[in-house]
């Protein structure tokens, strides 16, 4: 595991785009796995100006994301995909027919779920996987639990995880309490891993995900295990480690 800090939330954005460019330099037609919320989109900035400014392409990549809301349509302002649309798809030189999100508005869970998991086996899994970090240690929406989950499949979102993501809804009472997300072990298939965090309430949850035991309670801590990871934080999120 390599774990850079930086002294701001901007560089944290540029030098995590150094590593998808570099993998989409290597690759042109990789896949890449997204992530959605507030931390990443100084990095989709960053990837937009490059990408306008000819020193990247996406033509030929094709790009799965780790989740969705459930019950909310792609055209709802806190879907996913109303989210990669704005801060990333309508961007840049994307073929929309090759950028995949969970439909959240498919009632049938357990079909919708394995579909997509079929999905991802059947390409390959991604080349380079984004994560976010959630205050409770959860990477997509898996959430702590006494195991960690394989597959993708619908998730119960944690009291703490509603509250957090409130402030993107008109009220609490608006934020969905279920979504769909990619498993840890879909997760885990990805060759290489990069996660992003940044500001001082994500310190501790840094230092336990990445210093600590490796326990469901704390999903991201499996991170620990794959081959092939990169953490970028600033220098707020990266305050409690030992480095």
């Amino acid at each position: 595991m390599k774990i850079i800090v930086t002294d701001t939330y901007e560089e944290m954005g540029s030098v995590a785009a150094q590593v998808v460019e570099a993998q989409m330099e290597a690759k042109p037609d990789s896949i890449l796995g997204l992530a959605t919320g507030t931390t990443p989109i100084s990095l989709y900035d960053t990837l937009t100006e490059d990408c306008k400014a000819g020193k990247i392409s996406f033509a030929d990549i094709t790009t799965y994301n780790l989740d969705e809301y459930r019950g909310l349509p792609g055209t709802h302002d806190q879907s996913y995909r109303y989210f990669m649309d704005k801060y990333l798809f309508d961007r840049v030189d994307i073929d929309k027919s090759r950028t995949h999100l969970l439909d959240g508005t498919n009632p049938d869970a357990d079909a919708e779920c394995a579909a997509y998991e079929k999905e991802l086996a059947d390409a390959g899994y991604v080349d380079l996987q984004l994560l976010g970090l959630g205050h409770n240690g959860h990477i997509g929406f898996n959430e702590p639990a006494d195991h960690f989950p394989v597959d993708t499949h619908l998730v119960d979102l944690t009291e703490s995880t509603i509250t957090a993501n409130a402030r993107l809804f008109d009220s609490v009472e608006d934020v969905p309490t279920q979504a769909y997300t990619m498993g840890i072990g879909t997760c885990m298939k990805a060759r290489k891993i990069l996660l992003v965090a940044n500001g001082a309430n994500k310190a501790r949850i840094v230092r336990d995900s990445f210093q600590g035991p490796v326990v469901p309670q704390v999903p991201a801590s499996i991170l620990q295990l794959h081959a092939d990871v990169t953490v970028v934080v600033d220098k707020e999120a990266g305050s409690l480690l030992d480095l």
